[in-house]
C-alpha cells in the first residue's frame, strides 16, 4: 500500500526547518523528576509543528526523548522494544559502539560533561528571534516544568552567521526528501548519484531508498490509547507509534581553533592547507569544477548550484579535493562509483560496500544514497577570524564549538555508517593511516594503526574533543499525545 504523504500537523518543525531566521536557541537536557508532572506538561507544550512553518514562527519548541525517557513518563516497554537497537542501547551504551564512533581516548564518553553515564530522559530545544529568547524560557520554564524536570545541561548556543567554528560557510550539502512520494526507488535514476531521497530515509512510516518500511513499535487497536496514533500503512489493523516520528543524533563537539589555524600555518599556505582539508573554500564553493549534468535533487535556486551541484567523478585520485577530505567523507557522492554508471550489476555490488577488481579503494565505500542525514546543529562560544585565530599570541578563546544534531530515520544505516565506515575509518578510499582531518581522534586504530595523517603530514594534532551526547527519538504529535497519556 503507498503511504499518504507526511500531514504537517503530525510532524515536528524541526523536520522540515533548521530554523535559521531564529538566531538564539538554547537545548535543554533534561532528568524526569515526576512522571505524572512530566506528562502533564508534554500534553499542553506548545510544539512547533511543520504546519506552522507555512507562515512566520518568532519562536519555537521541539521535544525528543531518549529511551530511558520514555521509561521514565511511563510508556509500556512492550513499545519501546520496537524502537532501534542503537537508540534503545544508546550512544555511551556498548564499549563496542564507542570504539566504532571513535569515542576513545580523549572522547571517550567517560570524559564527558553528559550522556557519558547515563543518556539524558528529555531534549527540549527553544528557538527564538533575537532578543526574543529569554521571554520563551520564561514562558516555558515554569514552575509545572520545574516539577515535572531536573536540568542535567543548559547548552547555550551563538550565531556565527551561517559559518561554523573553523570559519568555513556551513550547511550546504543537505538532502532533499520527497515527502510528495514521487520518487520509486530502485529505477534507472539510482544509478546516477543524486540528492532527491525516499521520505523514508528521514521519517518513520515511509517507504526508504529500499523501498520497505523502517521497523518501528506497531500497536494492536486494542491497546490502551492506541486510537491516538495513526494507523499503519503496511498493516491497516495496526497503530503506528513511529509514523511521522526520526531519531536524533545529539553530539556536544568542542573545536580547537587556535590548534587548527596554528597548525595550517605552520604549514605554508594556511587557507590552502585548511580548504584541503575541509573540502570546501571557505566561502562553500567546492573544490571541484561544477557539474554539467543536472543532479537530482538540486534545484535552479543559485547557492544549491554554486555549493552544491558536483560530483567525485571527474576526480578520481582525488587530485583537486583529496581523498580524505571531511566534506568528500561525509558524503562521498559519487566516490563509489568512478568513472559514471557502470550497469546494475557493478552498482548493487558497489551498494553492499565491496567493488572488487583493481581499484581497491572502492570495497570501502558504499553507495551514499544509502548513507544520508539532514543536520540540525548550532555553534556555541566565540570564534575568531582565521587570521587572527593562527597567530600565536593571540590570547586562548572560552571553549566554542558545535552542537551537532541530525535526523535520520536509521541511526546504524546512516549516522553510524558515516561515522565509522568514512569518517574514522583510517583506510576509507584506500588511504593509509587517515582518519577524518577534522573530526579524528587520532587515537591508534586499531592497535598499531596509525590515524594522524593528511596526505603527506604527519602527526595532525586533534582539533575536535566529544563533550557529551545521546541518542532521542522525535515523535511525531499524535505519538507525543500517546506518550503523555492522552
Amino acid at each position: 500500500m503507498t503511504p499518504r504523504t507526511p500531514d504537517p500537523e503530525d510532524v515536528q518543525a524541526l523536520v522540515e526547518s533548521g530554523f535559521s531566521k531564529l538566531t538564539e536557541a538554547c537545548f535543554l537536557l533534561l532528568r524526569v523528576r515526576d512522571a505524572a508532572a512530566a506528562r502533564a506538561w508534554l500534553r499542553t507544550a506548545p510544539v512547533t509543528t511543520a504546519a506552522a512553518l507555512r507562515g512566520f514562527v518568532p519562536t519555537a519548541l521541539q521535544v525528543a526523548l531518549s529511551a530511558p525517557g520514555l521509561r521514565a513518563v511511563g510508556v509500556p516497554d512492550s513499545v519501546i522494544a520496537g524502537l532501534s537497537a542503537e537508540f534503545l542501547s544508546g550512544m555511551a551504551g556498548e564499549a563496542a559502539r564507542s570504539r566504532r564512533l571513535g569515542d576513545i581516548g580523549a572522547n571517550a564518553p567517560r570524559a564527558w560533561a553528559w550522556g557519558g553515564a547515563e543518556a539524558p530522559d528529555l531534549l527540549v530545544a527553544l528557538y527564538a528571534e533575537t532578543d526574543k529568547l529569554a521571554a520563551l524560557r520564561d514562558r516555558i520554564l515554569t514552575a509545572d516544568f520545574a516539577a515535572a524536570f531536573a536540568t542535567v545541561a543548559d547548552l547555550p548556543t551563538s550565531n556565527m552567521h551561517d559559518h561554523e567554528p573553523f570559519g568555513f560557510a556551513d550547511g550546504i550539502s543537505q538532502p532533499v526528501f520527497d515527502f510528495a512520494g514521487q520518487r520509486r526507488p530502485g529505477t534507472n535514476a539510482d544509478l546516477a548519484y543524486g540528492n532527491l531521497l525516499a521520505a523514508g530515509e528521514l521519517l518513520l512510516g515511509y517507504p526508504n531508498e529500499y523501498g520497505r518500511i523502517t521497523d518501528r513499535p506497531l500497536l494492536d487497536a486494542s491497546f490502551p490509547d492506541a486510537a491516538l496514533l495513526p494507523a499503519a500503512v503496511d498493516d491497516a489493523q495496526r497503530r503506528d507509534f513511529g509514523r511521522n516520528g526520526t531519531y536524533l543524533v545529539f553530539r556536544q563537539l568542542a573545536q580547537e581553533v587556535q590548534a587548527f589555524w596554528r597548525f595550517a600555518a605552520a604549514h605554508g599556505d594556511a587557507v590552502a592547507l585548511a580548504e584541503a582539508m575541509v573540502g570546501r573554500h571557505r566561502s562553500g564553493d567546492p573544490l571541484l569544477p561544477l557539474s554539467k549534468a543536472p543532479i537530482r535533487g538540486v534545484g535552479p535556486d543559485a547557492k544549491d548550484v554554486r555549493q552544491n551541484c558536483f560530483t567525485y567523478a571527474g576526480d578520481p585520485e582525488g587530485r583537486v579535493c583529496p581523498l580524505g577530505a571531511h566534506v568528500r567523507r561525509a558524503n562521498p557522492r559519487t566516490g563509489d562509483m568512478p568513472g559514471g554508471v557502470q550497469g546494475w550489476l557493478a552498482q548493487g555490488i558497489r551498494m553492499v560496500g565491496f567493488a572488487g577488481g583493481s581499484n581497491l579503494r572502492d570495497d570501502v565505500i558504499a553507495s551514499s544514497r544509502f548513507h544520508r542525514i539532514l543536520r540540525r546543529g548550532r555553534e556555541y562560544g566565540q570564534t575568531l577570524p582565521p587570521e587572527q585565530a593562527a597567530l600565536p599570541d593571540t590570547p586562548p578563546l572560552a571553549e566554542t564549538g558545535l552542537h551537532f544534531i541530525c535526523l535520520n530515520a536509521n541511526i546504524s544505516r546512516q549516522f553510524e555508517f558515516i561515522q565509522n565506515a568514512w569518517l574514522a575509518n583510517a583506510k576509507f578510499d584506500g588511504l593509509t593511516g587517515e582518519a577524518d582531518p577534522l573530526l579524528g581522534n587520532r587515537e591508534a586504530f586499531p592497535a598499531g594503526q596509525a590515524t594522524d595523517a593528511f596526505g603527506r603530514l604527519r602527526d595532525l594534532p586533534r582539533f575536535v574533543t566529544v563533550r557529551g551526547g545521546a541518542y532521542f527519538f522525535v515523535p511525531g504529535l499524535r505519538s507525543l499525545r500517546f506518550i503523555a497519556g492522552g
